[in-house]
């Protein structure tokens, strides 16, 4: 390893800003990550990180990255669009994919087609009611052993922080989120 490629490193498992965005790095650092899903995101500023990040110990296969925003349709016209997105994402060995859309909407027309998903990363600005009924798309897409991250507020602070949650967890919530009448069935 040379060098820089140390001091980069250390500065993103150690010393990077956001503080909270740290464990995500250092998780992603513990094996491979070929398939990457993002719900939310926002200026783009930590997704290229997440990409070198994960690059680090990429085989020959090009990089999966799949993001679903509103962009264009956010109320408060924070962020990037579209075109922003994917111009600031273009880079050698990944395969961008931009998907405008609430989680809902966006994993009820394309979760089928994420699966292999080795880490899912779910922004804090993502609207509560529409994650709540996109959860049971979410295990199908999932490789086993994959690392889903939630951002939340961290407490006495006004930075958020990044909270892994188990497959577990996530099959309690899609279970909650299938739709009353398959219940009664």
């Amino acid at each position: 390893m040379s060098v820089g490629r140390l001091v980069r490193t250390l500065y993103l498992l150690y010393f990077s800003k956001p503080k909270g965005e740290r464990k995500l790095f250092r998780a992603i650092r513990t094996r491979p990550i070929r398939s990457i899903v993002e719900l939310g995101i926002g200026s783009a500023g930590r997704t290229p990180r997440i990409l070198e990040v994960a690059g680090w110990r990429a085989a020959s296969d090009p990089l999966r990255y799949t993001g679903i925003d509103l962009f264009e349709a956010r109320d408060d016209r924070t962020g990037l669009t579209l075109k922003q997105t994917h111009a600031r994402l273009q880079l050698p060995r990944v395969q961008v994919r931009l998907v405008p859309g609430d989680p809902l909407s966006a994993l009820q027309r394309m979760a089928n087609s994420l699966t292999g998903t080795d880490l899912l990363l779910i922004a804090a600005d993502q609207d509560r009611q529409s994650l709540a009924r996109a959860w049971r798309w979410v295990p199908r897409m999932l490789s086993p052993g994959a690392f889903v991250f939630i951002e939340e507020p961290a407490e006495g602070s006004a930075e958020t922080q990044w909270r892994q949650i188990t497959l577990d967890e996530v099959q309690r919530l899609a279970a909650l989120a299938v739709p009353a009448q398959a219940r009664a069935a």
